[in-house]
């Protein structure tokens, strides 16, 4: 990956759909992920982001049990040369994840986490820590709202938090919510390559990331828009009791 950061050749980059490149680098660390992968679990299935935009057959296989690849998370500014971007990893079971890795090669930075068992950075066990700002620092795209929705926004939270930007790419967002960097982020899309593992991590972690009303992520309802991420449970249900208003 890293010796192809900002050495793109015109040929190595492609798109998927509007806003949505692909390089050659997905599309080889998904090649070798997937061949490691079953070779260390023969007969998990893969479910990974660009074999399942081939074929969306293979979002079948998140419902059982199955590796969910996300081989370049942050493609958008891995083109661009600029960070951040990472590898994201998760192993679900029944539609949940069950563990999850996110590497930064830049920071080499391996944040990972098992249920049950806590969350990790580089191997140290960590307890995810608010901002301490007042008002929180809230993350918020805008690139998926409808008008009504980022109407919604500029009214009931704008006044309320301090907004910044997401820096698209997951792997780092995640980071940020239990690091003291972000308080709160909101999602609009939810596909299990990009969440599955950070949303196991930030729980494991102490924070919390969840479904507006809720209920838990399922990596086989990621279909499914809406999702908030905070650094403590008491900043989650504060920010959502404003957007369900």
């Amino acid at each position: 990956m890293l010796p192809r950061f900002r050495a793109l050749a015109e040929g190595d980059i492609a798109m998927k759909g509007t806003d949505d490149p692909v390089t050659i680098v997905d599309r080889e660390v998904e090649a070798f992920l997937s061949e490691a992968l079953t070779k260390l679990a023969p007969g998990v299935a893969i479910v990974g982001e660009e074999a399942a935009h081939a074929d969306p057959a293979v979002l079948d296989h998140l419902s059982g049990q199955c590796w969910i690849i996300d081989p370049l998370d942050g493609t958008a500014n891995f083109t661009e040369g600029k960070e951040p971007f990472g590898i994201i990893i998760a192993l679900a079971d029944a539609g949940e994840a069950v563990a999850g890795w996110l590497y930064d090669p830049l920071k080499d930075r391996l944040c990972h986490a098992r249920r049950g068992e806590g969350a990790f950075v580089n191997g140290e066990r960590i307890t995810a820590r608010t901002t301490g700002q007042s008002p929180p620092v809230t993350a918020v795209s805008r690139m998926f709202l409808t008008p009504d929705q980022a109407a919604h926004v500029d009214a009931r939270i704008a006044p309320h938090y301090t907004l910044v930007d997401i820096p698209r790419c997951a792997a780092e967002q995640y980071p940020r919510l239990a690091l003291g960097q972000n308080d709160i982020s909101s999602f609009q899309r939810t596909l299990a390559w990009d969440h599955a593992a950070g949303i196991l991590w930030l729980n494991e972690a102490g924070g919390k990331a969840a479904r507006l009303d809720g209920r838990a992520y399922r990596v086989d309802e990621q279909n499914k828009p809406g999702l908030i991420g905070a650094s403590s449970p008491a900043l989650w249900d504060e920010f959502v009791a404003r957007v369900l208003v």
